[in-house]
């Protein structure tokens, strides 16, 4: 099982023409507008075609795509740093080595669309316009966070993204709660509800299934297979590891998390499934986290050094999408080195905002329970503790 796992998330895309890198012409008279490339074949359940094989990628996209992926590389990195010099306290759950998710879906839906994920939450928030000083703002509890500093790593939030959610698995009967207000409004937009393989054992992701295959709601439920839930192998935890098929009658694609091309043509794919009126669909993403479950979980006493650093280097989305523009002329090495020194500034400068703004004052604590609605009086610690409450 655990050699399955590994070939699932293996990058060496055989029959793909290689061009050593240091062939390719570095001036750019001669990039390329866009190139065609081989993507792995999608496993499929009860679907009688999947996603294609082959897609063209645009040297505009590709640029976007490799800077955003770098961009939450270098803002995870970053946290993982802040936390380690206490700037940030509490629960923190990142996602390096998991860009290629959020890119890819993001890159395959319409910003009208509907997002909710897990308590990993710190890529899809980037992908879906916040600020990566606003993110690290709220890491570290400050007024410039983009929950006010009051919301920390779990619980941030943005136009259609609805967390950052802190229960294991509470996000799928909410997903389709949201699923549903799509098709009770007719506005043609999709829910995307995103777990992961450890949440994909609870019970509530089972009834949001039958919920949503009983009212063919537009949601795709995907869960992100990084092949631990915490510190435990998805082998131990789970009597059957085929995600893509929990849903029954719900059909469902197993996915190559770790190329964002692949993924953004899946999650086109199953938008226009459930854009055309036919339910559900279920999304197995294999993917890999390179830090542990969170900052305290040293990440290495379930699996050794050994597998970490087979998936950097055959796998890492980031090295395999800048592979693919240089070796195929969409861009040069050295301006891809120019685009890693300005996110570099980026983060920088994200950080420094992040460890000076001012934390939310206390009269503010109340504020923001609802969206809209007049001031009203909420009770502290006790009776005598009153906060006002702005919206």
């Amino acid at each position: 099982m655990r050699k399955m796992l590994a070939a699932a998330v293996s990058r060496v895309l055989s029959g793909v023409p290689q061009t050593p890198t240091s062939r390719v012409l570095l001036a750019s008279c001669n990039y390329s507008k866009d190139a065609t490339f081989e993507i792995k074949k999608c496993d499929i359940y009860r679907l009688e075609e999947g996603p294609p094989v082959a897609t063209v990628l645009t040297r505009e996209d590709g640029l976007r795509y490799y800077k955003t992926m770098q961009t939450i590389r270098r803002m995870e990195l970053k946290a993982d740093q802040l936390y380690k010099q206490k700037f940030i306290r509490g629960f923190c759950h990142l996602c390096d080595g998991q860009e290629a998710v959020c890119v890819g879906l993001e890159a395959g839906i319409n910003p009208t669309d509907h997002v909710i994920t897990s308590y990993r939450a710190h890529g899809f928030c980037y992908t879906r316009a916040l600020p990566a000083r606003s993110i690290l703002a709220e890491l570290t509890g400050r007024r410039g966070g983009c929950a006010k500093g009051k919301g920390g790593s779990m619980h941030m939030y943005s136009k259609n993204f609805y967390g950052g959610n802190g229960i294991v698995g509470a996000q799928g009967p909410l997903g389709a709660g949201i699923a549903l207000a799509c098709k009770y409004k007719g506005t043609d937009e999709i829910a995307l509800t995103v777990y992961g393989d450890g949440a994909a054992n609870q019970g509530q992701i089972f009834e949001a299934y039958n919920m949503a295959a009983l009212w063919k709601l537009p949601c795709v439920f995907i869960c992100e297979n990084n092949l631990y839930g915490m510190g435990t192998a998805v082998e131990r935890a789970a009597a059957s590891t085929d995600y893509y098929k929990r849903g029954n009658v719900i059909p469902g694609l197993r996915v190559d998390g770790m190329d964002v091309l692949c993924v953004r043509e899946a999650a086109k794919f199953a938008a226009n499934y459930c854009r055309s009126g036919r339910g559900p669909i279920v999304m197995e993403l294999l993917t890999y986290r390179y830090h542990g479950h969170s900052m305290s979980d040293p990440g290495v006493s379930y699996r050794t050094r050994e597998e970490i650093h087979n998936v950097r280097k055959t796998s890492d989305p980031v090295m395999l999408l800048k592979d693919r523009m240089v070796n195929n002329k969409l861009a040069s090495i050295e301006e891809l080195k120019e685009i890693d020194v300005e996110v570099r500034k980026e983060i920088e400068d994200a950080a420094q905002f992040a460890t000076t703004d001012p934390e939310p004052p206390l009269d503010e604590m109340g504020h923001h329970i609802y969206s809209s609605t007049p001031p009203f009086e909420v009770r502290g610690a006790n009776q005598w503790i009153k906060f006002k409450s702005m919206s």
